[in-house]
């Protein structure tokens, strides 16, 4: 025992010298807003809590109390360190009799592949007086480039952060991520949202689903306190959200709130905020239920009553013209006996059912579909870094649909994203055939470089066809998947992608063009594209193969239209513009 002993604090004190060497972070030291899943982060400054310092004059003190929890809250930076420290004081005990102290009190780090895959970094804990993590031996790039990977730190879900910092080893890259600028998903709920009982921050079920949807969530679940209250309600009004989530029936049952006070508050809250948010979805959650029902019958009837309660008021709302309101079952949660801690709260398995069946409605409520397929699930990617910034040019194009609407949107891949035109950029090879055939005509360049099918699937269902009307939608992706998948799983991704674009845009003309020629793979690229062609007649959209200007008639691509077998030069942009633009006229 001695010689463990011994060793613990060896290694400790191994670890606190190496660190000495080491570069650190905190929140103060950056300009701009990083805390992710926080509102009011123009009030907040470098300050970890989820209502502004206003709301304690506001709201009741439990309320306040747990809002300075950091549940939801998270840091997303670019790193290739291989050692990552964190380190921080907390005010609360560390955990709980039913939850243990890495979900009450820990962090959780994720890393993004350049695929856009997230994968978990265990970390070594120590929880005194200042809690550390230290994950070391991390992978710090991958096969794209050495350029780092994007992280995501999750904090602690019962307890209050102080004195944050992140520590890398001298010399590493360390570039912190500002929030992001897109409509939030706020979740207003009980102890349930807010964490109770997760094993570790990640498992939290609004944590999980800010990953499967890649969106950001702000968690506002208060344990035993989310009684949709006006206080409550007159503050998350002031967020322009892109769904509000009401979870709060178990806070609301007998006999704190009888069955007429259940159903004037849930009617108040939604009234209340479609006046705020006229157009915007509103997600009403039932009581996920009590696992011990079989054996202690006297419980079921709670959450049972309280859902039938739920169901009345949300006809009675439906009955009176309130638009966009959507209401998930219990059944859809469906959690049974194996994912409860205590009967009451989930845990981790628990946790995935509610993530699960959020996901799929969400999904529903926002139009954006996912399928099996690996060309089905919406992804980002950060192949190349050291060429163009891909989230910062999906930022500018949501800031240019706000301020310069176009009549015709191209998607596509680095070919189209070096053709030309807005957003401006240093990649543009086919300027001069651009603004000869293509700015005339008003097109938007919506190309990013070694984009797949995928992911402008997840660009399409992030906005980028939001707030805009186009008359016309050209589609040029897949050539980045043809040594990944087989010509049927990029004929259903595509499927899937003008899906997903017909919904969004049901007015605009589409058009998929066939994926260009490239060097060695012509066959295979003339083939799929004759497969693109039936797919466009089952969709009713148009369909144009223009890269066939490209091949000479042996059926082999002329190299003198080519920089290097796959991407034109000059004169190739000149002849996929002049053939582009007549299509684009009719």
């Amino acid at each position: 025992m001695k010689n463990l002993i011994t060793a613990v604090l060896c290694f400790w004190a191994s670890l606190s010298l190496a660190q000495s060497n080491f570069t650190w972070w905190k929140p103060s030291d950056s300009k701009v807003p990083v805390i992710d899943g926080q509102a009011w982060s123009d009030e907040m400054r470098d300050t970890i809590q989820r209502f502004p310092p206003r709301a304690e004059a506001l709201v009741r003190k439990a309320v306040w109390n747990l809002s300075r929890n950091s549940a939801g809250l998270s840091i997303r930076f670019v790193s290739n360190a291989s050692q990552i420290v964190v380190r921080y004081k907390v005010t609360g005990p560390y955990n709980m009799p039913h939850m243990p102290s890495t979900g009450v009190s820990g962090v959780d780090l994720y890393g993004l592949d350049s695929d856009g895959n997230w994968h978990w970094a265990a970390g070594k804990y120590s929880f005194k007086d200042t809690v550390q993590y230290s994950f070391s031996q991390l992978l710090p790039n991958d096969n794209y480039h050495k350029l780092g990977r994007e992280y995501r730190l999750f904090l602690p879900l019962y307890n209050s952060v102080r004195n944050l910092e992140i520590g890398v080893p001298e010399g590493s890259i360390f570039d912190v991520l500002p929030q992001r600028p897109e409509k939030p998903i706020v979740i207003y709920g009980t102890s349930i949202a807010q964490g109770a009982c997760a094993t570790r921050p990640g498992m939290a079920w609004t944590n999980i689903l800010s990953r499967k949807l890649d969106r950001t969530v702000i968690n506002l679940g208060f344990s035993g306190n989310g009684r949709l209250e006006k206080e409550a309600i007159d503050l998350i009004n002031e967020i322009d959200a892109k769904v509000f989530v009401l979870d709060c029936l178990p806070n609301l049952i007998s006999p704190i709130v009888d069955k007429k006070e259940l159903q004037k508050r849930i009617t108040e809250s939604v009234k209340s905020i479609r006046s705020k948010h006229p157009s915007t979805p509103i997600l009403l959650t039932e009581h996920d239920g009590y696992t011990e029902g079989y054996l202690i019958p006297h419980r079921q009837p709670l959450f049972e009553d309280a859902n039938q309660y739920l169901r009345e008021t949300f006809a009675q709302l439906t009955t009176e013209g309130i638009s966009n309101l959507y209401l998930l079952p219990i059944s859809e949660i469906n959690i049974d006996h194996e994912g409860m801690v205590d009967g009451t709260h989930p845990n981790d398995i628990g946790m995935m059912n509610y993530a699960n069946a959020y996901e799929k409605k969400l999904r529903e409520i926002l139009k954006a579909p996912v399928g099996t397929l690996k060309t089905q699930i919406p992804i980002r990617q950060n192949r190349e870094p050291g060429s163009y910034n891909w989230e910062q040019r999906h930022h500018e194009i949501l800031s240019l649909n706000q301020t310069e609407p176009t009549k015709v949107v191209f998607l596509g891949n680095s070919i189209t994203h070096n053709w030309g035109g807005k957003p401006l950029n240093n990649r543009i090879k086919g300027a001069d055939s651009w603004q000869k055939y293509l700015e005339p005509l008003h097109v938007r360049n919506f190309g990013f470089g070694w984009d797949r099918i995928e992911n402008v699937l997840w660009r399409v269902e992030h906005d980028e066809l939001d707030g805009i009307s186009p008359e016309k939608i050209v589609i040029n992706i897949g050539t980045n998947n043809l040594h990944l998948n087989t010509n049927q799983e990029i004929l259903e991704g595509l499927r899937l992608l003008v899906e997903t674009v017909q919904k969004k845009q049901p007015s605009a003309k589409i058009v998929l063009l066939g994926i260009y020629p490239r060097r060695e793979q012509e066959t295979r690229v003339n083939t799929l594209n004759k497969g693109i062609e039936v797919l466009s007649k089952s969709l009713k959209i148009g369909f144009a193969d223009i890269g066939k200007t490209l091949l000479l008639s042996s059926g082999k691509i002329d190299e003198k239209l080519f920089s290097d077998g796959l991407h034109p030069n000059a004169n190739g942009y000149e002849a996929l513009g002049k053939n582009l633009a007549t299509i684009l006229k009719k």
